[in-house]
């Protein structure tokens, strides 16, 4: 049983790697893509905003298939889906074929990211301990790999297909093996529960599960509006605002990215040591008091400082979101994570134009306040994070004998 964990375990981090290489591929070469297709200025914010949209349309979708048949079947497929995806957004035949590819992609990634999240929250619910941040780690380690290869294709001007297909090639049938080894949990279902059992199970009340649900899915919004804006305009701010030079206003997204990668790499033991709640809390904090250094910073390296102390915070945010869902519908947790996932693509939806609207209409250093405030709210929500019955770390660990559920490979 602890090796079927130990592989289940692995076999997901790779997972959420894999997605993290692939996403950063993908935002990270948008100019490159506007060039090779000729895309418009007036008419690249609705390709991307249509990617989020139709995430949330198979985030969504995702909800009703997992009553039938099981996350990691979902994510055993979807995750090639995206990887080739991304191949055709570089290799794809005119506009059109650029539309096609990126709706594909963006179907397949809202699928991919509720079916990670549910294989990881039913991993974490089996292990009786905080588990969660660590596969974002991964994630975020996959995205620095991804940004890294994304400039060595720039700096060599590559095509982006030629960039993006020697990637691919290693990691859909690295992530096709390691599927073989998911494990499902019971998602409040029995294993080996019969189809009308799983749907119980998973459905829960909408009504009911929505309300109780609302206070994560504004946490989590507000935390995608605070990561996008330092996605979307950090670079700027440095060089528009703070006066740094073009180089230096590349580096803070970087740091960003690093210091994300570093806080979810320790972030479960503070969560065992002090609890979900307390991690919030002061993640919350650490965040809004980045985004505060960021608004009044005199110069660039003040501002970079406060873009790190954002990432500090923010990293802690999400993983814990999706968790605290998971234990909050014990019974529903696969419907829970996939509503709530669609709030990670609202807050990216919001996130970018609110910043430049009110940035343009205003001041930018106005505008890093609106983030500040939103993650400030997180405090008032914090007590959802808090576990009732199965509480991680101080001596409430539930015992490791639980059911782990079916391996995927015997699908």
């Amino acid at each position: 049983m602890t090796d079927v964990l130990r592989r289940g375990r692995a076999s997901l981090a790779f997972s959420f790697f894999a997605q993290g290489a692939a996403f950063a591929l993908l935002v990270t070469r948008i100019p490159a893509v506007q060039d090779r297709y000729g895309v418009s200025d007036a008419l690249l914010p609705v390709f991307l905003a249509a990617v989020p949209v139709l995430a949330g349309v198979g985030s969504v979708t995702t909800e009703q298939l997992v009553k039938r048949i099981p996350p990691s079947l979902l994510l055993r497929w979807s995750q090639p889906v995206v990887l080739l995806a991304l191949v055709g957004v570089g290799a794809a035949r005119g506009m059109a074929g650029l539309g096609v590819a990126l709706a594909v992609f963006g179907l397949a990634v809202g699928a991919l990211d509720a079916s990670m999240n549910m294989l990881g929250v039913s991993l974490q619910r089996t292990y009786g301990r905080s588990i969660m941040l660590g596969f974002h780690a991964v994630y975020s380690l996959g995205g620095i790999v991804g940004a890294s290869l994304a400039w060595v294709g720039a700096h060599w001007h590559l095509a982006l297909w030629v960039s993006y297909l020697p990637v691919v090639a290693v990691l859909l049938p690295a992530a096709l093996v390691g599927s073989r080894w998911y494990v499902d949990g019971d998602s409040g279902a029995a294993p080996g529960a019969g189809e009308g059992e799983r749907e119980k199970a998973g459905s829960g009340g909408s009504g009911v599960v929505f309300t109780m649900l609302l206070p994560l899915c504004l946490v989590m919004t507000f935390a995608y509006i605070g990561d996008s804006t330092v996605s979307n305009w950090s670079a700027k701010y440095l060089q528009d605002v703070l006066g740094s030079s073009e180089q230096l206003a590349t580096v803070p997204y970087n740091v960003y990215m690093v210091t994300t990668l570093l806080g979810r790499a320790i972030g479960d033991f503070g969560v065992r040591r002090f609890g979900a709640a307390a991690v919030v809390r002061v993640g919350a904090l650490v965040a809004a008091g980045g985004f505060a250094v960021v608004a009044g910073a005199p110069g660039a390296w003040v501002g970079m400082l406060g873009f790190t102390l954002v990432g500090l915070g923010l990293c802690v945010l999400v993983p814990q979101t999706f968790a605290a869902a998971g234990r909050l519908f014990p019974g529903a947790s696969d419907a829970a994570i996939a509503r709530l996932n669609i709030f990670n693509y609202v807050g990216f939806l919001v996130g970018s134009p609110l910043v430049g609207a009110l940035g343009d209409a205003w001041s930018y250093r106005g505008a890093m306040a609106v983030p500040m405030v939103l993650v400030l709210v997180t405090l008032v929500y914090a007590r959802s994070f808090a576990p009732r019955s199965d509480r991680y770390g101080g001596g409430h660990e539930r015992p490791r004998t639980a059911d782990v559920g079916r391996g995927s490979n015997g699908l």
